[in-house]
């Protein structure tokens, strides 16, 4: 694995103490890491981190990236230990579980004997794919390539935002070859596709892919969408051909069919066809071949649009049609510099501000525009809308997202968040269920996870001051939701204690926002609603414990806290217990006062394995426990906190391919990152309170945007940090003492400086100021 220097020529580090950014962070950019689906390495069936290494651009609707495997839960479609490529797809999920989508448009460049199907890694079947030799294989912000080795044939990769570009080097070869698998899907496969030559060098169509061919949670997510592609070859297209499968109705076309012996021989025995120009079908295939000479460049360009055919064509035309390879990766380079300068990280290791980079990179690819470049963008009815003072995006994951991803972004890109919170109300609005989504794919209401996240998102960005956006319906669909999704008369769920506990939460999100809004009784009723936590904890235990609809407690085996999924959601009762973040007094109450809370707390992290991998005490993981080691502020044990979150930053987190201890999901890993090595974290998103725990770097600067806050950055500096030094001794705000372990958010986005002075021993004495 070689991550590169992402520049035509390197540029050095600023230090001094300029306003200045950051001149060339993507250097830092390592897209390898969390680059596995692996379960063998994670130990458990949710696999590692689940990226893609692939070319894209902040927030991009294109992600150009290699792919290595079709079907199974294998999201990103591409995993680094896969000895081969089976082709390169212009669009990917970054991080998730659930089995993935997306993965369109997959393109193959080969030579020799025309062969229809990509086959299997382990030769069982033959086909396309190609080994590859890894130590050719390079990735950085913008840009991959590898040679395939099968072939002799170097394939280079980079993006603009509604637009990729694939350029490969061929050997010399009388029979040389792209050929594009329309039908390809990560999880599945599309139902319908069609192409047509438009020219000597340009090919449109698009790809539908709908539940019944797999894909977001093997169809259960209903991802209903079209990608519409508009490509052209530097080679002109003498000759070409298709190959149309013919698939029976009766046929199932998930992501296990898809993959069988007998689909795979269906597709093997398609017929070719060269006499037409155009063609629709259920499983068709496109292919171009030409002569060429000893390394021999040829490039593919491809507009992509979720809108038509035309959005294609333009978002090629707007973007790269006049453009070289050279020139489109330089700038992307320039966009990924422009976006990760928000922040600044100085002093630290090279491995850690690779791990800090990459980790922002990662924050960076999701929620991501799916507006053409004319404006243009399907909305929740399947129609076409004109985008008006917001840029649609898409793929909220937001179960994990609104603990650390969006509060990030509260802080350095506001208008995204602004947009995010558009794109939802819009999308309740056009849909007609006006009511939010927890976890929305391109328009889809997949209903994956539990909880009403987008109170959180909704409720944190209002009172950050972030309200670019219709008001009064983002609260009427946020009322709607709540009333829709929660604990209901009964006051819990049924044998559900994370969906208890959460639902609890997001009401009193809810209640903060009615607050904010002058609307006093729903204020009160949902403050109210947010004490529901209280109903699934029995004191008898001293533990929350699922719960009957007659109000009887569920049984309480042995080891019942720590056993995964008993009566939680991807979790256990110890580790779902600690998410109170509305009510934390009450909560240290419920278990027996703040010494006994301390001390199951602790004990709670220290049975923790070193490496932070899947377990039942702190699993890091995954996000139901992502709040809980900031909780040590709220038992005046600051130091505790910034051991912790030192532990978590060394251990859970590395330059590696498995460098992320579990799913990426679409931000939030990388998120927490991103936070805590910078010194602060929320413990409660939807309150304005920023904890302070220890940096992992001597400074952090963070420019705030000028069109949403007065002050222009906000620095976090140490003085003796290092390694051992990870405890706060004493603390200025703007050159003031400060005795206190939290910020609020109207102190960081006014400017200044926190100066922390670090030590090797912890300071009971520091942080314990109260208001």
């Amino acid at each position: 694995m070689r991550y590169i220097i992402s520049v035509i020529v390197a540029s050095f580090l600023l230090v001094s103490c300029s306003n200045e950014r950051l001149a060339n962070p993507s250097q830092y950019v390592n897209p390898f890491i969390g680059a596995s689906t692996s379960t063998g390495l994670a130990g458990t069936y949710h696999g590692m981190g689940k990226t893609f290494p692939g070319a894209t651009t902040p927030y991009g609707m294109v992600q150009v990236s290699p792919q290595t495997i079709t079907g199974g839960d294998n999201s990103s479609g591409y995993s680094y230990e896969h000895k081969t490529i089976e082709g390169f797809a212009f669009t990917q999920m970054s991080g998730v579980g659930w089995y993935g989508d997306l993965g369109n448009f997959l393109t193959m460049p080969t030579t020799g004997k025309l062969q229809l199907i990509a086959g299997r890694e382990d030769g069982s079947i033959q086909g396309y794919r190609s080994l590859y030799d890894k130590s050719s294989e390079e990735a950085s912000a913008g840009y991959y390539c590898a040679t395939l080795t099968d072939y002799n044939i170097k394939a280079e990769a980079t993006a603009a935002s509604h637009s990729g570009i694939l350029r490969f080097t061929y050997p010399a070869n009388s029979q040389s070859r792209i050929q594009i698998d329309l039908a390809r899907r990560v999880g599945g496969t599309s139902t319908t596709q069609y192409i047509q030559v438009k020219d000597k060098h340009a090919i449109r169509g698009w790809m539908k892919c709908t539940p019944e061919g797999g894909g977001w949670g093997n169809g259960d997510g209903k991802a209903d969408y079209t990608v519409y592609f508009y490509a052209v070859f530097s080679k002109p297209l003498n000759h070409y051909g298709f190959w149309n499968t013919e698939i029976p109705d009766d046929w199932n076309r998930k992501k296990d069919d898809v993959i069988s012996d007998s689909y795979l021989q269906q597709v093997s025995q398609a017929p070719i066809i060269k006499d037409v120009n155009e063609i629709e079908g259920k499983h068709i295939g496109f292919f171009t071949e030409f002569a060429t000479e000893e390394n021999e460049e040829v490039t593919m360009k491809v507009g992509i649009s979720f809108v038509d055919i035309v959005g294609a064509e333009n978002n090629y035309k707007q973007e790269i049609a006049a453009k070289d390879f050279d020139e489109i990766r330089q700038e992307a380079v320039e966009n990924w510099n422009n976006e990760l300068s928000r922040m600044e990280a100085r002093g630290g290791s090279e491995e850690e501000k690779t791990v800090f980079y990459t980790a922002l990179y990662h924050t960076m690819i999701d929620p991501r525009t799916v507006t053409d470049v004319d404006g243009r963008y399907v909305g929740g009815d399947g129609k076409v809308y004109e985008k008006e003072g917001f840029t649609k995006r898409s793929i909220f994951s937001g179960w994990d997202v609104f603990r650390s991803q969006f509060p990030l972004q509260t802080l350095i890109n506001p208008k995204m968040v602004n947009d995010e919170i558009n794109s939802l109300i819009s999308l309740a609005e056009q849909s007609g269920y006006q009511y939010y989504e927890r976890w929305e794919f391109l328009n889809s209401y997949s209903g994956c996870m539990i909880g009403n996240p987008a109170l959180s998102v909704l409720t944190d960005a209002y009172l950050k001051g972030i309200r670019g956006y219709d008001v009064n319906k983002a609260y009427k669909y946020a009322r709607n939701t709540a009333n829709k999704f929660g604990n209901g008369e009964r006051g819990y769920i049924v044998l559900n204690v994370s969906e208890t506990l959460e639902y609890a939460y997001f009401d009193w999100c809810l209640s903060q926002l009615a607050t904010a809004l002058g609307h006093k009784e729903d204020a009160s009723h949902y403050m109210l609603r947010g004490q529901n936590y209280r109903n699934t904890f029995d004191p008898e235990v001293g533990w929350f414990r699922p719960r009957h609809a007659d109000g009887v407690y569920d049984l309480w085996p042995e080891n019942a806290p720590t056993i995964e999924s008993y009566g939680c959601v991807e979790s256990n009762l110890y580790q779902q217990g600690w998410f109170v973040p509305h009510d934390i007094p009450g909560m240290i109450e419920l278990m027996g006062g703040k010494e006994k809370t301390l001390n199951d707390l602790s004990s709670f992290f220290e049975k923790a394995p070193e490496s932070l991998l899947w377990n039942q005490y702190y699993n890091h993981a995954n996000e139901p426990v992502h709040l809980v080691p900031f909780l040590f502020n709220h038992l005046d044990a600051p130091w505790l906190t910034q051991k912790w979150t030192r532990h978590i930053c060394d251990k859970a987190y590395r330059n590696a391919v498995e460098g992320i201890v579990g799913n990426e999901d679409v931000g939030q890993m990388s998120a927490w990152y991103v936070l805590a090595a910078s010194g602060i974290h929320p413990s409660c998103p939807g309150s304005t309170r920023y904890e302070i725990t220890s940096p992992v770097f001597n400074e952090i600067r963070i420019h705030l945007d000028p069109d949403y806050f007065k002050g222009k950055k906000f620095v976090i500096r140490t003085l003796n940090n290092s390694k051992t030094n990870r405890y706060i001794q004493k603390a200025r705000l703007n050159n003031r003492e400060y005795n206190k372990c939290y910020l609020d958010f109207k102190d960081i986005v006014a400017g200044g400086i926190l100066e922390l002075t670090m030590g090797a021993a912890p300071n009971p004495n520091w942080g314990i100021e109260k208001e």
